[in-house]
C-alpha cells in the first residue's frame, strides 16, 4: 500500500468517526473520552504487533521492532495518542496471561521453548507475562483511556497443529472456544479489578482469511463470539475487524488475498497477516468503536 493510499484511507476514517456516535454502547457517559495526548494500550498477538512472515519482500527486518507498522500506531497517529504496543507475535489468550503457559511462537513454540521474544526484541520492553505488564503500566499511567486487545487465532491455530482432523471437529472448536473464554475474562477481569483501570476497552475482532468457505468462516465467527460473549461483562467496545475486511474483499469474491488485504509471499499465495491496507482496515474499526472528547 502507498503512503498515499494509506493517508486517503486514514482520513476516510476520520471523517466517518462522526457516525460512530450512533453506535457506542450505553455507558458513553461513565467512561473517560479518548484525548489527544492520552496514552493507548495495546495487546494482544503478531496480529497487533504487524508481524510479517519470512517470506515477505523485502524480507522484514525482525530485530528492529520499529519497522513492523500496526494498527494500534496508524490510530496513534491519527489521534495523536502515546502508544504502548506490548503484543507478541504467537501470544495464545493463555500465555498472555502466564508467560509458561504453551504458546504458538512468542515464549515458546508449542511448549518446547524458542520463541520470538527469546530472538527478537518487542515493541515495548518487559519480563513475565503481557498481563502482568499491563497492569503494572496501568496502574503507573493513569491517563491510559484506551486499552485494546486483539488475541484467541493463536489458541485456534494450535487446535489445528494439533488434532489429526486440524481442529475441525465441533467437539473440539468448543473445547478451544470455552478456554478461549475463560481465559479472555481473566484478562480483562484483571484490567478492570487489579489494574482498577476504567477506561476504554476495544476488542478487535478478526477477519474470515475466505469469506466464501463456510467452513473458514464459520470457525472466524466462533473464535469472535467466544471473546466477545467472555467480554461484554467488562464494559468493553468492539471493532469489526470481521465486517471490515468483508467490505474490502466484497468485490474479490470474499478473498482477502486477492484483495491485497493480505501479506503476499515470495513461494506463492498470501499468508495469514495484514498488509498496510489491511492494519489500515483494522485501524477504521476502532476508530468507529471508540469516543472521543467533544
Amino acid at each position: 500500500m502507498n503512503v498515499a493510499r494509506l493517508l486517503a484511507v486514514l482520513a476516510a476514517a476520520c471523517t466517518l468517526l462522526a457516525l460512530a456516535v450512533f453506535t457506542v454502547p450505553a455507558d458513553a457517559a461513565r467512561t473517560p473520552a479518548v484525548t489527544a495526548g492520552s496514552r493507548y494500550l495495546a495487546l494482544g498477538d503478531s496480529v497487533t504487533f504487524g508481524y510479517e512472515e519470512s517470506a515477505v519482500v523485502p524480507a522484514p527486518n525482525y530485530k528492529d521492532a520499529a519497522s513492523f507498522i500496526a494498527y494500534p500506531q496508524l490510530v496513534g497517529e491519527v489521534l495523536h495518542l502515546k502508544v504502548a504496543n506490548a503484543s507478541c507475535p504467537g501470544e495464545t489468550t493463555g500465555s498472555l496471561i502466564d508467560a509458561s503457559a504453551e504458546s504458538n511462537g512468542c515464549e515458546n513454540i508449542l511448549g518446547k521453548g524458542g520463541g520470538y521474544r527469546t530472538a527478537y526484541p518487542l515493541h515495548v520492553r518487559y519480563r513475565g507475562s503481557q498481563l502482568a505488564y499491563a497492569v503494572s503500566y496501568l496502574r503507573r499511567h493513569r491517563d491510559v483511556r484506551l486499552v485494546s486487545l486483539m488475541i484467541g487465532a493463536n489458541d485456534a491455530f494450535i487446535c489445528q497443529e494439533t488434532t489429526k482432523d486440524a481442529c475441525l471437529a465441533p467437539s473440539e472448536q468448543r473445547a478451544v472456544f470455552a478456554k478461549i473464554a475463560r481465559n479472555v475474562r481473566r484478562i480483562l477481569s484483571a484490567i478492570r479489578n487489579q489494574a482498577r483501570y476504567r477506561g476504554q476497552i476495544v476488542i478487535v475482532n478478526y477477519w474470515s482469511l475466505d469469506y466464501s468457505s463456510s467452513v473458514v468462516t464459520g470457525v472466524t465467527r466462533g473464535l469472535n463470539a467466544a471473546v466477545d460473549g467472555a467480554a461484554r461483562r467488562y464494559g468493553v467496545r468492539f471493532a469489526d475487524g470481521f465486517g471490515e475486511f468483508r467490505q474490502g474483499t466484497r468485490i474479490f469474491g470474499g478473498n482477502p488475498c486477492t484483495a491485497g488485504l493480505l501479506t503476499k509471499l515470495s513461494t506463492g499465495g498470501c499468508g495469514v497477516h495484514p498488509t498496510y491496507s489491511g492494519h489500515a482496515l483494522l485501524a477504521h474499526a476502532v476508530l468507529r468503536a471508540i469516543r472521543l472528547a467533544g
